[in-house]
């Protein structure tokens, strides 16, 4: 339950929290920018659940946090609406459609062996090439728009293309975050969410990121480097825990966790990627399609709701944890700063991500290259949806069977 000076929302059930983000789950097609215009469109403009300041406030805190910023803010509003059983229904009904036909895609993927299937396969790859570039595009234009941004962006991606690794990750956005707190100037800090009253306080807020921490520092401990139950949990929550951004950021982070440990091939991976791109909901249920490939056959499924379920976790923990102390928190300008730097970093392992495993693992011909480059047309220049350039992709690819 919220209050605020300009409206107070009335308590919902669980129910109609299912039945609202369902709807979302089945017509949410574009990506998670697209995603936060649906919310607004429903959630705020038709069913009233909350005003537009506390839809602004609550949207800004999920920005601020590692993890997939649009479906923080669906679990925040079902919680918000009807409580902890609220937030868990909206994030199963806004993700159960594309994790459906993601795990649906993996059982398919060995079937599609003959020369038209390998095709349209192939043409998955080059959508992620389109895609990744779009978005490294989009990206750099509002993240890095000053110079220093533009250079953290820059030394991030070459750092990355050197030494790519989970590590490596972590150190390049670290020090991003320290070249934004002490050389950024002219940062706001976020805006504080004075008009939200959560229904817990500090003391639950204290638990949820503790259990966050514990969980980031204690599964390693567990993992043993095959693909099994606690080393699928402990990659898919690192991944989850480490996105700043969302959306497509996630792409780098999951490719050193099941590519280059060798538990997912490249032609797998882009392939589920590209699929991605043409359902709705939210992109990173592309981790149930890993899960799945990691284990067709018996626990398939057990492992497509452990990759999920981590991939989610971390950004759940960090929004519910956070709300109770946002306020004191945006306060402090220094926390701008840094994630301004934070988030010019990701620029750069995005951009590095397009070069390896995208462009080296898709474009293998000039006409590949060319299917690509109208793809990203498409989508930057003519703002087509992105099923569009699936289709596009799909069909180019296989039209040179027979050219």
């Amino acid at each position: 339950m919220i209050e605020t000076t300009e409206k107070k929302s009335q308590p919902g059930s669980p129910v109609e929290v299912f039945l609202a983000f369902l709807k979302l789950g089945l017509t949410s097609f574009g990506g998670p920018i697209a995603h936060l215009g649906y919310f607004r469109a429903e959630l705020v403009e038709r069913r009233r659940w909350v005003s537009n300041d506390q839809f602004g406030q609550l949207l800004a805190i999920c920005q601020f946090l590692p993890g997939p910023a649009s479906s923080q803010l669906g679990f925040s509003l079902g919680l918000l609406r009807a409580g902890w059983v609220g937030g868990l229904a909206a994030f199963v009904a806004f993700t159960l459609p594309s994790v459906l036909l993601l795990v649906a895609f993996a059982a398919a993927l060995p079937l599609l062996s003959g020369p038209i299937g390998q095709a349209a396969v192939h043409g998955l790859k080059l959508v992620a090439c389109a895609v990744v570039a779009d978005a490294v595009l989009g990206m750099s234009k509002k993240l890095c728009p000053d110079a220093l941004r533009r250079t953290i962006a820059i030394l991030s991606a070459a750092a990355l293309l050197v030494a790519s690794s989970a590590l490596a990750q972590l150190v390049v956005v670290a020090l991003a975050a320290v070249m934004g707190a002490y050389f950024l100037r002219g940062i706001s800090a976020p805006e504080a969410t004075s008009g939200l009253q959560m229904s817990y306080g500090p003391r639950i807020g204290s638990v949820l990121l503790l259990t966050f921490g514990l969980l980031l520092l204690g599964l390693p401990i567990f993992a043993t480097g095959k693909p099994e139950f606690a080393s699928v949990a402990e990659a898919f929550f690192r991944a989850g825990a480490l996105v700043f951004g969302g959306g497509h950021v996630v792409l780098p982070l999951l490719q050193d966790s099941v590519v280059a440990t060798g538990w997912v091939s490249p032609e797998q991976f882009l392939s589920g990627y590209g699929a991605s791109q043409a359902i709705p909901g939210p992109m990173f249920a592309f981790s149930a399609y890993l899960g799945a490939v990691l284990s067709l056959g018996e626990g398939t499924y057990l492992m497509a709701a452990t990759a999920l379920v981590f991939m989610f976790l971390p950004g759940f923990l960090l929004v519910a944890g956070v709300l109770p102390f946002w306020a004191a928190v945006a306060s402090n300008p220094i926390v701008g700063r840094a994630i301004a730097g934070v988030n010019a970093a990701v620029v750069g392992l995005l951009g590095a991500a397009l070069y390896s495993p995208i462009f080296t693992s898709g474009i293998t011909s000039p006409a590949d290259l060319a299917i690509a480059v109208v793809a990203f047309g498409l989508l930057a220049v003519w703002r087509v949806s992105p099923l569009i350039a699936v289709l596009w992709c799909v069909f180019a690819s296989v039209l040179r069977l027979w050219i």
